[in-house]
């Protein structure tokens, strides 16, 4: 058949026009200070706040190819490590641009793949001069928490004991059925913020800044500042924490430049007194200012800090953490509950007076829980003919009979509560009810895990399997409450704790009055909870700041003004042609400002986007300001971490945040950065070299008497 695809160097590229006019949408959702946006559905007017690339892609109405290349690129991205979804959308679109432009200069597509994936391979292993090590983290934060008249051993006990305490973190909700205790200091209510967590933390939050910070005793009512820590306590309300991944302000703080390999082992009890706390304040410098969500997955660290002090482990195990939303409750009624917390129907919920204070048999159903269901991997018998698949349970006698001995069975060994892993048969959870039987659906399997080591219950596929071996006991029911011992009836659902005694699970509750933030409450605490994940995971973290972002920047431009080299016997063995490596050469410069263009946008927008710049002209000023500066150093790198050192970096003049003196040091997780930077490059180099329109059948006719015949070659 005829076939014609247009000629890629005929300066219209629609594959990374498309990529570069999707990305755009984006462009308010980079930094730390993300501006919200509106989705509306123009069917039904009813709208979602996002504020992630996730969420965005999502909502919008892909039809193009190069739209679905980068949604799945962004669905991978957020699959993995649930963070850099905004950079590799935001680089996505730059060096989308960046690439047109090399095109419209006439640069081989050959040589733009070539020449932007070595730069960015070199950008990789240059960088990782600006990565410390998780040990070097807590080592540093052990060797500066010192309080006034206070030795360092002390102060790092009294760190690790109140952060230890579940008591003395207000975001952490608790235990309804043990008596309540006052927290004797200043009388802080569950209403006021995070105040007795400031408190007990003030010692090690000084760290962050200099050694000398001053630091007021617990008992004094009087505004306290720590310097460098970015935190401001008033009294027993309104705290501030400020701080960005991108532009911190760090002041006069202390800073540990080495380099070393992480020796720890996270998996086994610490050696190191204050390593406890590390997790805590590595949560906070990663959370890039989203303070709700970290001070809920601080309360999580403590507590299974806690629990490993008693069990010799002290690794930070995401597969204990569940969520909750709750809606129609307000942000402040968020808190960390212990134990499994869900939303049942009215109906449901009537029974768990009858189940409060008893414990209860419990079984797990790894499935569905319908007649209909089948493992993964079933096979049907061959000499049975199949009637009806599904029928009625409502007419029909079978369907009674399954209804009936599926009863039958709970009832006979007593089971009072059944979680189930999938869907549950509607008509098998009435007749349940009926009979004070607690069914909870579409329950993971980390919880049914959990559970299970608690009560030493089996999983089971179907209920012909259930045998007394398979039940579990100890656990128990009772109807939420929330920090001001109120139990909470929100309409159509009602919110219920189930826990045992000792179950590794936590459940954040997350709440909100507003039905389309709700999402967006959610995303924010589990890219928290990944973010601290994976830095434990590589075992070291970037420096933030923009710190990576700058090097990377000046290190491209630094081999972009080396002067010209003939081609060696390697490029034109790769190239096979002396014409098509010698082209290579000439154009690395072109296509090197063109790769280092994409950061330069990337640190200008964000500077813009936290006002630390009124524009990006004056953005882009003071980054080239930074890179001559660098330059004339000499060592780039060492200027850099000077001058993240002493806060200056990126720091810019203007804008309602330049008069701030909040100073926190900032992480960013390596693996998640680098891996965004380089899908966004895989994806726009794969549409550069795919993007092909290919016009079959009785169109040929019409392009040929078309004045765009002329940008297609036939085959």
């Amino acid at each position: 058949l005829p076939m014609a695809f247009r000629d890629v160097n005929a300066r219209r590229h629609i594959g990374l026009q498309q990529l570069a006019s999707l990305a755009s949408a984006g462009r308010t959702l980079l930094g730390p200070m993300k501006s919200c946006k509106f989705i509306v559905d123009e069917s039904t007017n009813q709208s979602t706040l996002i504020c992630s690339a996730v969420r965005l892609i999502e909502s919008l109405d892909l039809t193009s190819a190069a739209g679905q290349l980068l949604n799945e690129t962004i669905q991978a991205q957020d699959k993995e490590f649930k963070t850099g979804m905004s950079t590799l959308l935001f680089l996505t679109g730059a060096w989308s641009n960046a690439v047109l432009e090399c095109l419209q200069q006439n640069v081989p597509v050959s040589a733009i793949v070539s020449v932007m994936s070595e730069g960015l391979n070199s950008c990789c292993e240059r960088v990782q001069c600006l990565q410390i090590s998780i040990h070097d983290v807590n080592k540093e934060l052990c060797s500066t928490s010192v309080r006034p008249n206070t030795s360092k051993s002390e102060t790092c006990q009294i760190g690790r004991d109140s952060l230890l305490n579940p008591q003395s973190f207000l975001y952490l909700q608790k235990d309804i059925s043990a008596p309540e205790e006052v927290i004797p200091i200043n009388s802080c209510s569950y209403q006021d913020d995070d105040c007795n967590f400031n408190k007990c933390l003030a010692s090690s939050l000084a760290s962050c800044g200099s050694i000398a910070s001053l630091v007021k005793p617990l008992g004094d009512k009087s505004t306290s500042v720590i310097s460098g820590s970015g935190v401001i306590a008033s009294s027993c309300n309104k705290p501030k924490l400020t701080h960005s991944r991108y532009f911190s302000t760090l002041g006069k703080s202390h800073f540990s430049s080495q380099q070393g390999n992480f020796q720890g082992d996270l998996s086994g009890q610490s050696a190191d007194p204050c390593e406890c706390y590390g997790l805590g304040h590595l949560a906070m410098t990663l959370s890039h200012g989203n303070q709700a969500s970290v001070k809920l997955l601080q309360s999580i660290v403590a507590y299974q800090q806690e629990r490993a002090e008693r069990g010799g482990s002290s690794q930070f195990n995401i597969a204990e953490i569940v969520t909750c939303c709750l809606l129609g409750l307000p942000e402040s009624y968020s808190c960390v509950s212990p134990g499994f917390v869900t939303l049942l129907s009215p109906e449901q919920a009537k029974n768990i007076k009858r189940f409060e204070d008893k414990p209860l048999r419990i079984l797990l159903m790894d499935g569905d829980l319908t007649e209909q269901y089948r493992h993964l991997g079933f096979n049907r018998p061959r000499n049975i003919r199949t009637i009806l698949e599904h029928p009625s349970l409502q007419e029909g006698r079978a369907g009674d009979l399954w209804l009936s001995s599926m009863l039958d069975i709970l009832i006979s060994f007593e089971v009072d509560l059944v979680l189930v892993r999938g869907n549950v048969c509607a008509n098998l959870m009435e007749r349940c009810i009926a009979n004070s039987i607690l069914v909870v659906g579409s329950v993971t399997r980390d919880v049914l895990c959990a559970f299970g080591e608690a009560t030493s219950a089996q999983p089971v596929t179907y209920l012909t399997q259930l045998n007394a071996a398979c039940v579990g006991s100890g656990a128990r029911v009772e109807l939420w409450k929330a920090c001001d011992g109120r139990a909470m009836d929100l309409g159509e659902l009602v919110p219920v704790k189930i826990k045992a005694q000792g179950i590794p699970l936590f459940t954040a509750v997350l709440t909100t009055t507003v039905a389309s933030k709700m999402q967006l409450v959610e995303d924010r605490f589990w890219t928290s909870v990944y973010r601290l994940h994976h830095a434990l995971i590589d075992e070291k973290v970037f420096l933030g700041g923009g710190a990576v972002e700058l090097l990377c920047l000046s290190h491209i431009q630094m081999l972009a003004e080396q002067p010209l080299q003939p081609a060696n016997k390697d490029a034109v063995k790769e190239f096979h042609s002396p014409w098509l490596a010698a082209s290579v050469t000439e154009c690395k410069s072109v296509v090197l400002q063109a790769l280092a263009s994409g950061w330069k946008q990337y640190l200008s927008v964000v500077m813009c986007n936290t006002a630390k710049a009124a524009s990006e002209l004056e953005a882009c000023t003071s980054v080239d300001h930074h890179l001559k500066k660098a330059a004339d150093c000499g060592s780039p790198s060492a200027y850099i971490l000077e001058e993240f050192r002493r806060g200056n970096l990126l720091r810019g003049g203007s804008g309602p945040f330049a008069d701030h003196g909040e100073d926190l040091k900032v992480y960013d997780n390596v693996t998640a950065k680098t891996e965004a930077w380089r899908r966004a490059l895989d994806l726009v180099l794969l549409v550069l070299q795919t993007d092909a329109e290919i016009i079959t059948g009785p169109k040929r006719n019409q392009l040929l008497n078309s004045h765009l015949s002329s940008e297609f070659m036939f085959l």
